[in-house]
């Protein structure tokens, strides 16, 4: 069966395993029903997630134009701290910015292949979990804006990771740590203006994924190198499809392209 679609993350549901889902403005499929099936893509076009228009995508999902632009492109997505709506500082669209900076968000300690500190928002957990492949997490603080978890998030950089190993998180190179016990010895590094918003007694959240089969050495597939690719999905981990080959494909680094997928 063909399936014809815009790229966007996964969906997720959190059970054990994780469940996943592709959507498609007509259709959805059920990926962990794929394990252990031969899956075509080959790639179409392309669809900004923001104009909707056939350009190429530049970052995040966006073209060019609008990764610009777009206040869901903004600097402050990726780096929380330059958060400004909480002084009514507009960086390109003060509702929306509002709408997003000004509510709940939580700072956390992921293992996925390391130890690594985030932050996301509330209504956001375990999701963002899911996505990175982290199969444990806790929360370390719950602040009221995005600001605040920006600065505790860059506080902590100094004494833990801030980023992921992908390929040691696909490749199941992990190793159980007590995540509890981590977050004890940071709190004295939490910025003060923070530390009422410590998260006292919680209990670290475990994650099971839908994977037969890691790769023992990934290889990304690059559907603008290779527009056409197929194979036997194994695995499903964060954001990736693995497959029996030892390819993984990113959907998340691929959104805003255009694809059929044979199933």
């Amino acid at each position: 069966m063909v399936y014809t679609g815009v790229l966007t993350k996964m969906q997720t549901e959190f059970l054990e395993p994780i469940q996943y889902y592709l959507v498609f403005d007509n259709d959805f499929i059920h990926v962990n029903q794929l394990l252990n099936k031969t899956i075509g893509i080959k790639r179409v076009g392309y669809q900004c997630l923001s104009c909707g228009l056939d350009r190429p995508i530049f970052r995040q999902g966006f073209c060019k134009s609008c990764f610009f632009d777009k206040p869901v492109a903004g600097d402050w997505i990726m780096r929380p701290e330059l958060s400004t709506a909480h002084l009514g500082k507009e960086d390109r669209d003060l509702e929306y910015e509002k709408k997003v900076q000004l509510q709940p968000h939580i700072v956390y300690l992921a293992n996925s292949s390391n130890v690594k500190v985030g932050v996301t928002r509330k209504t956001q957990v375990p999701t963002r979990w899911i996505d990175q492949g982290a199969h444990e997490a806790i929360e370390i603080v719950e602040v009221p804006n995005r600001y605040l978890a920006g600065i505790t998030e860059v506080a902590l950089k100094d004494h833990v990771a801030d980023k992921t190993n992908w390929r040691k998180m696909l490749k199941n190179d992990i190793e159980d740590v007590d995540l509890i016990e981590w977050r004890s010895n940071l709190k004295v590094f939490i910025p003060e203006e923070v530390t009422d918003y410590f998260v006292e007694n919680n209990s670290e959240t475990h994650l099971a994924f839908p994977v037969e089969q890691y790769p023992i050495k990934p290889k990304s597939l690059n559907l603008e190198k290779m527009p056409n690719y197929a194979g036997i999905l194994k695995g499903i981990k964060g954001q990736y499809l693995i497959f029996e080959d030892d390819t993984v494909f990113n959907i998340r680094s691929n959104e805003g392209i255009v694809v059929e997928l044979n199933v």
